[in-house]
């Protein structure tokens, strides 16, 4: 691979997901001259040949597809929107694990809703109309879309719709105007989608970075225990804490007791945590990973 060649990243000019993204780009190692200031348009790593685009999310995908960019972080949901404008040139390859939301059809608070059939011949306001138009030909539902941008949620009072379908995180705007969540369209996170005709060169310094994010990702799914124990529980408490191969024991001074170190999936934590009191573990210690490389 020659010197001169770099890769050029997309992320979100503004909002959470511009923020998670570049949090996992510092988190990451990468390095940029002046620093990553929201004001600026563009960024380049001193330490990766890596060049940074801020871009509004919604062009992200075009940006892609037209080889602009050869990789963005985006929201899965924007990427699918897109339809045809990215499907074929573009691939995801990194799932990333922040800006999780759901795209759902919410039904005014007053309105009797049992099923999917109450929409048929109905109104639905949205800014995803192709992702909703999918989901509704799939379950052979005959509604009406409407397509608008901006604030999707205030239609329904309008008179525009008898229904909206919005991205929804906690809930809490859709009940500031008056509506209840009746159905969930699509599930999104942040993605890393790359150009799919990167050249070799490119495609070995995405590996790179991938590389990285994936150590990072890792780390923020995992949490390194230190624990002591007394040596007849220690069968008991290793078949707890299988850790990446097999956890860490080191004698203690005290006689008769270890010092047991392993990994815990973030996921299996109070659960694991239980276990091991009841198993005789005492002075455990739970630290957060910086990095994981397995």
């Amino acid at each position: 691979m020659t010197t001169d060649i770099r890769i050029t990243l997309a992320v979100q000019k503004s909002g959470r997901l511009s923020e998670d993204s570049l949090r996992l780009l510092r988190e990451c190692g990468f390095e940029f001259n002046g620093g990553l200031a929201s004001s600026r348009l563009r960024a380049s790593s001193s330490n990766f040949p890596l060049d940074l685009l801020f871009l509004r999310d919604d062009d992200i995908p075009r940006y892609l597809a037209d080889g602009v960019v050869d990789v963005g972080i985006v929201g899965q949901n924007t990427l699918v929107e897109s339809n045809g404008t990215a499907s074929e040139c573009v691939e995801v390859v990194e799932e990333l694990g922040f800006a999780r939301c759901r795209l759902a059809i919410a039904v005014p608070r007053g309105v009797e809703y049992k099923s999917l059939e109450d929409l048929r011949g109905k109104r639905i306001a949205t800014s995803h109309p192709h992702i909703l138009r999918a989901y509704l030909e799939r379950l052979k539902i005959d509604a009406h879309i409407h397509e608008i941008s901006g604030s999707v949620e205030i239609a329904p009072s309008l008179g525009l719709a008898e229904a909206i379908c919005d991205l929804v995180s906690s809930g809490s705007t859709l009940v500031s105007n008056g509506l209840k969540e009746v159905e969930r369209v699509f599930d999104s996170q942040a993605v890393l989608a790359a150009n799919s005709s990167l050249n070799e060169g490119q495609r070995e310094l995405l590996d790179k970075m991938l590389f990285r994010v994936r150590a990072v990702q890792r780390a923020r799914n995992n949490k390194y225990v230190l624990l002591n124990a007394p040596n007849e529980a220690l069968d008991r408490i290793i078949s707890t804490l299988p850790g990446i191969k097999s956890p860490t024991v080191v004698p203690l001074a005290k006689a008769g007791w270890s010092s047991v170190h392993s990994v815990m999936n973030e996921d299996e934590f109070w659960e694991k945590i239980e276990l091991l009191r009841e198993a005789g573990a005492e002075g455990i210690l739970i630290v957060p990973i910086e990095k994981m490389i397995v």
